[in-house]
């Protein structure tokens, strides 16, 4: 067993400054449904260029608040990638719905837009109603090619950017940042302490419609609201006045409301937000760069990164051939663990977890794109904090794990800072 530090495939970083912000709000008059909740959805919605941003109490939650605003039900379905989170389905089955998978880009990890289309011609009853791609590791998805099909095929688009704070994609000759919203409905954020902001737990949804925005405000807080009442005679007194107490609820909503000590701890994040993508784009390039040094036949390779696009890097995935060197990835993993190097797999396909297999209305999917890549995965360290160094010690204890014999990696081969 190392005596290096141990290093998790991801963690969150927290300052003296967050801290004062957290502290500020528990000398306050409010824990929650305070000021700094809009605060924090103000600064939002401007760093996405958004209209609006709905905090709330998970990434899971906001995606459930979207499947509820855009009134998917019973009978009706979506479409979404195997390879993410098991909430990206579960949200569209809270409600009732069928979940459909598309299959993905093995080299990408990313849904394939091929395969949505091809589902979205079989749906000649038009029962898809949305369709929600993961924008996997921090990479942005095919969002204009899903959005021409989304349109044509008269259905939504809800991408789910829980790993994609910050990233942005070419269309044409224009930048778009993800949860600009041009080419989706609704954008979801997660603030889990592995994002980019780290709130503990929190999530937000993003969009340009206000509609939207207000039935999810609404399902946020109990289905309640605190305007177009329809009991006008107790909602009013007799000159016509709104009562200062008075409230509906219009339907069945949840307590999904984040609190203020949350939201002061993101908003002091948010203000880090781009120094910590630039620190996770020079990990990237780094273990990009001692990967291909130490293995030369492409024994690892990082996931392609897609021309004009603007990786967010929340995390770092390798494709890794177990079979080719004659081990199991459990071994490696273990391996590596004994050395103090933390690594994950994102993740198992969710069409193959028991639940889904039992609940899917045919026998099971036809997916070898995200069979592939599952086979071969596995998440490395990826978070601001870690030193060039750490990434040098990442790749060569990979290296030993794998049976590769390894010098010193140089350290004229490392970009970044120490």
């Amino acid at each position: 067993m190392t005596d290096e530090r141990f290093l998790p495939y991801g963690r969150h970083y927290i300052t003296g400054d967050d801290i004062d912000a957290v502290v500020n709000v528990l000398q306050s008059d409010w824990l929650t449904q305070g000021p700094v909740v809009p605060e924090f959805e103000d600064a939002l919605a401007g760093n996405q260029g958004a209209l609006h941003a709905i905090a709330c109490a998970t990434g899971t939650a906001a995606l459930h608040l979207s499947m509820l605003a855009l009134g998917l039900k019973p009978g009706e379905a979506v479409i979404t990638s195997p390879n993410t989170f098991v909430a990206s389905a579960n949200c569209a089955r809270f409600v009732g719905a069928q979940v459909v998978f598309a299959d993905i880009d093995p080299a990408t990890g990313l849904i394939d837009p091929d395969s949505v289309e091809r589902i979205l011609r079989k749906d000649t009853n038009r029962n898809i109603r949305a369709i929600i791609p993961v924008h996997f590791a921090g990479q942005p998805a095919d969002l204009p090619a899903l959005h021409d099909m989304a349109m044509e095929h008269g259905v939504w688009i809800v991408d789910d950017a829980c790993h994609a704070l910050g990233a942005t994609y070419l269309h044409g000759d224009q930048e778009y940042r993800v949860g600009g919203n041009p080419h989706s409905d609704l954008t979801v954020f997660s603030f889990h302490p592995v994002k980019h902001v780290a709130m503990g737990e929190g999530g937000a949804v993003v969009t340009d419609n206000d509609e939207l925005a207000e039935r999810i405000r609404m399902y946020r807080n109990h289905g309640i609201t605190r305007s177009d009442f329809v009991n006008a005679d107790l909602a009013h007194d007799a000159g016509g006045v709104a009562n200062p107490w008075y409230y509906e609820m219009h339907d069945l909503g949840y307590n999904y409301r984040l609190t203020d000590i949350q939201a002061a701890l993101g908003l002091s994040q948010l203000q880090r937000l781009q120094q910590s993508l630039t620190r996770r784009r020079e990990i990237a390039e780094n273990y990009r760069r001692l990967i291909a040094r130490v293995f030369k036949n492409g024994e690892v390779t990082p996931l392609h990164v897609v021309p004009q696009t603007t990786h967010a890097y929340h995390l770092f995935v390798v494709k890794i051939d177990f079979d080719k060197f004659g081990l199991s990835r459990a071994v490696v993993m273990n391996r590596l663990r004994a050395e103090g190097i933390g690594t994950q797999v994102h993740y198992i396909p969710v069409h193959l977890q028991p639940y889904y297999r039992r609940v899917s209305p045919t026998d099971p999917w036809n997916l070898p794109g995200a069979e592939e890549y599952y086979a071969k995965a596995l998440t490395l360290p990826m978070y601001p904090e870690l030193t060039d160094g750490d990434v040098e010690r990442v790749v060569t204890e990979l290296a030993s794990a794998l049976g590769i014999k390894q010098e010193k990696l140089s350290r004229a081969h490392k970009v970044g800072r120490d």
